[in-house]
């Protein structure tokens, strides 16, 4: 069968787990990395090269239809919007990636340019933004709404009907209460329990 190829934009250690996924997830082909300084150029991750920069992203989207960010998030999520954004603009298409272990349900809704790690778990009616990273073993319940350019990291729990904004961190091990809301760009740090709903742009005990 015939697959399409794509490629990944970032070098980090992220990258490599994005990797693993998507050899696991089987639908693309890996074309290459994008680094972001020349000196990056013909280093390899996992036997994959980097094969150009970020300022040959123009030229690019004339030889490959996909795309995927793969920098990782930590607490700040602009990078990723940066990428995400100028790839919506030079005109490729940013699928969304899911592991084979990972459990979405039917009846969740997943944005573009959004992956989801290994044995995550996503329930009925839960409705996911568009480039976030869902981190291995994190729980999303029923009816929670994730906004774009979130990450969701490791652990993370996410109780029925919980709301996260757009471009919010959420630290290992959190637990969200249900119904709870956190506002735009909030780093809530790892291990947290949020009881009640948060505005403030960073959280490091139990609320």
């Amino acid at each position: 069968m015939h697959k399409p190829n794509i490629i990944l934009i970032g070098n980090g250690g992220h990258s490599r787990s994005c990797i693993e996924v998507i050899e696991q997830n089987n639908n693309f082909n890996i074309a290459g990395l994008i680094g972001k300084s020349k000196n990056e150029v013909d280093t390899e991750q996992l036997g994959y090269k980097v094969i150009a920069t970020d300022e040959d992203l123009g030229r690019l989207a004339k030889e490959f239809e996909f795309a995927l960010v793969v920098v990782g998030q930590i607490k700040s999520p602009s990078i990723r919007i940066q990428l995400f954004k100028q790839l919506i603009d030079l005109g490729f298409k940013l699928p969304t990636i899911i592991a084979p272990t990972a459990s979405v349900s039917t009846y969740a809704s997943i944005g573009k340019g959004t992956i989801i790690m290994q044995h995550a778990i996503v329930n009925a009616g839960a409705e996911i933004g568009m480039n976030c990273i869902l981190n291995s073993k994190s729980l999303i319940e029923h009816d929670c709404i994730i906004k774009d350019h979130c990450h969701i990291s490791t652990g993370a729990i996410l109780n029925g009907g919980a709301k996260v904004d757009d471009g919010c961190f959420i630290g290992s091990g959190c637990i969200i209460k249900q119904d709870v809301s956190i506002g735009k760009d909030n780093v809530i740090e790892m291990g947290s329990v949020v009881y009640q709903d948060s505005n403030r742009n960073s959280m490091n005990s139990n609320q």
